[in-house]
């Protein structure tokens, strides 16, 4: 059983599926590129979210086996969010069909902030590898900071296009929580005392 939960193999299988299925009922013609837009951006959402959780968990719950193990994979879930809103923004624009129909509607709040969220999951999604790691040094982790702008536009681009909140919140809830008992934590850790010159 560790020898599976341990491979990347089926970790990025067990990812893929929901993909998959979608990406059949498409080619089959049991859903069209409008049915699949809620779907591809819920899954983007909730992986994102994943992805932004483990922090925050792994500070408050403490260290431990399974801790350890989602922050060893905690990048592929981010870059598994970029790869669901690329499908997102693909199935937009085929439902579109033209750029003038995207432009006519641009100036929507549920459309602009979709726009905003996709250039930001783009710039984690894209850096999330070694090789940006190691070229971009320090500046890394000013990229991947662009989840946390990226979290708050896709609520607002969710709630906004549907009007239905509670969806959007009640996935967005414990990634809410958890931040704010990990700040409430920091606040009260008692700081190093300076010593006297």
């Amino acid at each position: 059983m560790r020898t599976i939960i341990n491979s990347k193999y089926i970790v990025w299988l067990l990812l893929a599926l929901p993909g998959a299925a979608m990406a059949l009922s498409f080619v089959t013609g049991e859903a069209d590129a409008m049915d699949m837009l809620h779907p591809t951006g819920e899954w983007s959402a909730r992986l994102m979210i994943l992805a932004m959780l483990i922090g925050p968990l792994s500070e408050v719950a403490g260290p431990a086996p399974w801790t350890r193990w989602l922050l060893v994979r905690r990048r592929w879930f981010g870059f598994s969010a970029f790869l669901y809103a690329s499908a997102h923004l693909v199935f937009y624009v085929i439902d579109m069909g033209t750029i003038e129909d995207m432009l006519a509607e641009i100036g929507e709040a549920g459309i602009w902030t979709g726009w905003l969220a996709m250039l930001a999951i783009a710039v984690c999604g894209l850096t999330s590898n070694d090789a940006a790691l190691r070229v971009m040094r320090r500046g890394w982790k000013q990229a991947q900071r662009c989840a946390y702008p990226a979290a708050v536009l896709t609520l607002f681009h969710w709630g906004l296009l549907t009007w239905h909140w509670t969806g959007a919140l009640a996935h967005f809830a414990p990634l809410i929580l958890l931040t704010l008992a990990r700040v409430v934590r920091r606040q009260r850790k008692p700081r190093k005392k300076e010593l006297p010159a």
